[in-house]
């Protein structure tokens, strides 16, 4: 099992993008990226929305999501995110275990 969180950080001028552009540029993303249980960090711009980034991150368990949100880099992304101004909506999914269907294999070019 993998819990995977989608967080729409949302702003205006820019602020969304130049957030996760600091979470790179800064370093502070990829520490996620290595910290135990980290499965993905990754951000996308949706082409419909400017002024949103999402987002998604995988982790290998709740425990896991537990350690990192008491990590000191939680200190440092609500930070940006305050200084930026930034709401967030946040979808939360849980990964099948029995992986995708045979019936759905057929859509899926490889």
């Amino acid at each position: 099992m993998s819990i995977t969180i989608h967080i729409y950080y949302s702003g205006i001028n820019g602020n969304s993008r130049k957030f996760a552009e600091e979470m790179e540029r800064t370093g502070i993303a990829e520490k996620i990226r290595q910290e135990k249980g980290n499965i993905s960090y990754d951000y996308f711009f949706p082409m419909n929305d400017t002024e949103t980034v999402l987002l998604i991150d995988s982790w290998s368990s709740q425990s896991a999501i537990d350690l990192h949100h008491d990590s000191p880099m939680m200190k440092d992304i609500i930070r940006l995110r305050e200084q930026y101004d930034l709401h967030m909506r946040v979808e939360r999914y849980i990964s099948d275990v029995e992986g995708i269907p045979d019936s759905d294999q057929a859509f899926i070019k490889k």
